[in-house]
């Protein structure tokens, strides 16, 4: 932000080196950097369309992709054909996979029944010393978890505990109603591969994967694809598709060009996305579905500090046009005014809802003497629906006198940036898929949490998170995360834009959709189900 009351200014060793990389990739050739990529195309597009199913994504997963770091849509659906959790803990209840079922006596410890037919994609047994070596690498600080905050709290860390070589337990320092959904989603990882990494995110494995999943990664080419081979050791059963392709095509016009021609097999759309296609003549059919998924803009309050000026910002937004501009109609879209999801039984609209108010927003901007506001916003350049938000953003936040810079980023970039505490933006835009549960958003809203990119320090926020996690009475829980949610908005660092549908098209030589179960961030719950008309 350039104004002179809020203006940061900063030089950290972590703009630096990231300077210098950028001046490493530019001693690359350009030319020879396309042709590669084109060619890497391809051999992907003249495969064996008979035995292929090829899915267009918008972000590369990229060589870091692992089991423990890697939180965003394209790692996670890498890491789902190719790991299996021990369960999926969805709307509909657990869905088992390595393991078979659990008891506990006194909801401190749980204990867990192992498969004893699993193998690896390399033929080796599958244990329960995989799964211990698993949960305790995501328990391990200096590896930044994604699951960390689910496993470590205030009171103390999971106790995980191998009983024998197909049960293990897990024993909560407190009673939480939360402990099956903590434990579940976390895809296990082979021990005898991994035990002597240091460093998740670089490792010769990661891309050279074995697990215990219906698929395995045979060919990776940055920027391009990934390509998958089916796992003959799948204990669910050998996979009808003989191959799955990732083909990374970050430009939405060019993505579905590619479906319409048959080169792709599917592709996530919007509904303005759907709407410029023929479905009938190209052989597509269309599945829309919910992801309890959030669509946000964030304000980075150490860079914007004064919540009146938040205000100020939020009172001048429209998000209804904003889901209009995307989604085209509310029947693929709810539109939510807190952190929760507007289908969770934990979800209120007795909150500031920030309701367009051009005066308002003049006014507060004026009483916190500010004039000339500019504002540095990021959003994912590759997302079609974000980048009709910014621009309707930057239009409504100029009807007050706010002046805003738009920097379309790539996704992984800007999430890169938004990690780091002295970023340089203003504002982003986001989105985020979490559980069933409130106490699973934790961190991202508690104080110092590892993906809280609004950077407040609010105690009472960390304190109705922590009596929600530890309430076991469902009524008081409701008015804790009621409380809870009324805290966030009156931060104004949060504004919640979407909780849209997502909308698979696919070409209807692709079958089993139904059976693969279409599931949040993943796509597929199990692609084994799929299969290829012949």
């Amino acid at each position: 932000m350039k104004n002179k009351i809020f203006k940061k200014i900063s030089l950290s060793l972590a703009f630096v080196m990231l300077a210098g990389s950028l001046v490493a990739c530019g001693d690359k050739d350009p030319v020879v950097e396309d042709a590669a990529k084109i060619e890497a195309e391809e051999i992907v597009a003249n495969s064996d369309l008979n035995n292929t199913f090829t899915y267009a994504i918008s972000g590369d997963p990229g060589e870091s992709t692992n089991v423990i770091t890697s939180s965003s849509r394209w790692d996670l659906s890498t890491i789902k054909l190719i790991y299996s959790p021990l369960y999926m803990y969805n709307a509909d209840g657990i869905n088992w996979f390595l393991a078979t079922d659990y008891s506990t006596e006194d909801n401190l410890t749980y204990t867990f029944n192992l498969r004893d037919d699993v193998k690896w994609s390399d033929g080796e047994a599958f244990t329960a010393d995989d799964v211990v070596f698993t949960y305790t690498a995501m328990e391990q600080e200096e590896n930044l978890g994604w699951a960390y905050s689910q496993l470590v709290y205030d009171e103390g860390t999971v106790e995980i505990n191998k009983i024998d070589d197909y049960t293990v337990s897990f024993t909560f320092p407190f009673e939480t109603p939360t402990a099956l959904e903590m434990l579940s989603q976390i895809f296990i990882m082979p021990e005898h591969i991994y035990k002597d990494v240091t460093d998740f995110e670089h490792n010769d494995y990661n891309m050279n994967s074995v697990g215990t999943g219906p698929y395995q990664v045979v060919e990776y080419v940055p920027g391009s694809y990934v390509k998958f081979k089916k796992n003959k050791y799948y204990f669910e059963g050998e996979p009808s598709i003989e191959n799955i392709v990732f083909r990374i095509i970050e430009n939405s016009d060019t993505a579905l060009l590619a479906l319409q021609s048959g080169e792709v097999d599917a592709y996530q759309a919007i509904p303005s996305e759907v709407d410029k296609l023929d479905l009938e003549a190209n052989n597509l059919s269309t599945y829309s579905y919910s992801e309890g998924r959030v669509g946000y803009v964030m304000i980075n309050a150490k860079n914007i500090p004064d919540v009146n000026v938040r205000k100020a910002i939020l009172f001048a937004l429209n998000k209804d046009d904003m889901n209009i501009a995307s989604y085209l109609s509310d029947e693929f879209y709810l539109t939510p005014y807190t952190f929760v999801p507007p289908t969770s039984q934990f979800y209120t609209e007795d909150v500031e809802k920030y309701t367009q108010n051009v005066e308002k927003s003049k006014e507060l901007l004026e009483e916190a003497g500010v004039k000339d506001l500019t504002l540095k916003v990021g959003y994912s350049g590759s997302d079609p629906a974000q980048t009709a938000q910014a621009l309707l953003l930057q239009q409504q936040l100029g009807e007050v006198g706010i002046t805003v810079e738009l920097d379309a980023a790539d996704g992984t970039a800007l999430s890169a940036q938004m990690h780091d505490a002295n970023n340089d933006y203003d504002m982003y835009f986001g989105g985020y898929i979490m559980g069933i549960d409130p106490d699973t958003f934790s961190s991202l809203f508690e104080s110092g949490a590892s993906y809280n990119y609004m950077y407040y320090d609010a105690p009472q926020i960390d304190k109705l998170f922590a009596e929600g996690r530890s309430e076991n009475d469902p009524e008081k829980r409701v008015e804790i995360y009621n409380k809870l949610q009324a805290e966030i908005q009156d931060l104004a660092t949060f504004y919640p834009i979407t909780s849209n549908n997502k909308i698979l098209v696919v070409n209807n030589r692709i079958q089993g959709i139904e059976d693969s179960k279409l599931v949040p961030v993943y796509t597929f719950e199990d692609t084994s189900y799929l299969k290829i008309a012949q």
